[in-house]
């Protein structure tokens, strides 16, 4: 059975809490840690813009 997608109305902090990852384990493009009041939704976008911006 296939995993399910994460709802990009999730927060980061939320994600890192339901999954048991330590604070920061989430990161933006650039290496940063993500803000944990960020959406799943919105780092998806950030990283399909740094995908797109680096060819």
């Amino acid at each position: 059975m296939a995993t399910r997608k994460t709802r990009s109305d999730c927060t980061v902090g939320a994600f890192e809490k339901k999954h048991g990852l330590p604070s920061g384990a989430i990161r933006n493009p650039n290496g940063k840690d993500a803000r944990a009041d960020k959406k799943i939704g919105n780092l998806r976008k950030d990283f399909a813009n740094a995908k797109k911006n680096k060819k």
